[in-house]
């Protein structure tokens, strides 16, 4: 299959969990995504990772974990992490180079920090260590869109606050579409993950991160903001950090050098 993608599902005695794996590079990556998980997981999406993120499929064999299918009304981002670990373990995964994105960055704190044989390197894009004002405003309103079954309107308010005006004008087309036609059956299970957001705190465990590790933000993020990444940052020892000028929370997906820069790091 192209890019040797590959479409899976774990199954423990604890837990049924999706993952999508591709690339044939002798290093491993782990990719955890944002609160996004929650409107649609990975499952059946290998070939469009693969073909997305086709840069790292020669240096790096790529996994990415959606979280578990039987997702608690209740659960902490610090969970999430261990039931990472465990899948991680089950696959024989260590000493991996991880890469968490918005709400995948808060569960990749607890990672490193709760289970640090399993992160080589780290990188933590577009996220926060605690809830900011502007954090906790936008996420709660999205609590309240989930609560009244508006996926488009998450949707749209998303993509208005996460990428450039230039950007915007080329997405805002397809979001309208996806809105329109593509809504899940349930938002309880994104309900679940934005409620974990508003409850994240690893900030006082921040030090405790040993690996090397880089922090991404953006200097007009209007999710979690640059403070937030200014943040993180400041309590890991040696952290490096770049702010990318100009762009927001979707910065992974407008900056072109995302990925050379995140495979350099890790390389």
């Amino acid at each position: 299959m192209l890019f040797h993608a590959q479409n899976a599902r774990l199954c423990t005695d604890k837990m049924e969990m999706d993952y999508i794996r591709f690339g044939t590079g002798e290093k491993t990556l782990v990719m955890i995504p944002g609160v996004g998980d929650g409107l649609k997981t990975v499952r059946g999406k290998a070939l469009p990772f693969a073909l997305l993120y086709r840069a790292l499929t020669r240096d790096f064999t790529v996994y990415v974990f959606s979280r578990r299918n039987d997702l608690p009304t209740h659960y902490t981002t610090a969970e999430m992490a261990d039931d990472l670990a465990d899948a991680m373990r089950a696959l024989g995964l260590a000493n991996a180079n991880v890469l968490g994105v918005s709400q995948g960055g808060m569960i990749a704190q607890h990672l490193a920090i709760r289970h640090p044989a399993l992160v080589r390197r780290l990188v933590l894009a577009v996220t926060f260590a605690r809830p900011n004002e502007t954090a906790e405003r936008v996420i709660r309103g999205w609590v309240g869109m989930a609560q009244r079954d508006d996926y488009k309107a998450i949707l749209l308010d998303t993509a208005k606050r996460s990428y450039s005006p230039k950007y915007l004008k080329r997405q805002l087309p397809f979001y309208t579409l996806l809105g329109n036609l593509g809504k899940p059956k349930s938002l309880a299970r994104f309900l679940t993950q934005a409620e974990s957001c508003l409850g994240h705190d690893a900030y006082a465990l921040l030090p405790q991160i040993s690996c090397p590790t880089l922090v991404l933000g953006g200097t007009d993020d209007r999710i979690v903001t640059a403070a937030a990444s200014e943040e993180i940052a400041a309590q890991i020892p040696g952290c490096a950090l770049h702010l990318y000028d100009g762009l927001g929370h979707g910065l992974y997906e407008e900056a072109k050098d995302f990925l050379p820069r995140v495979a350099a790091f890790f390389s």
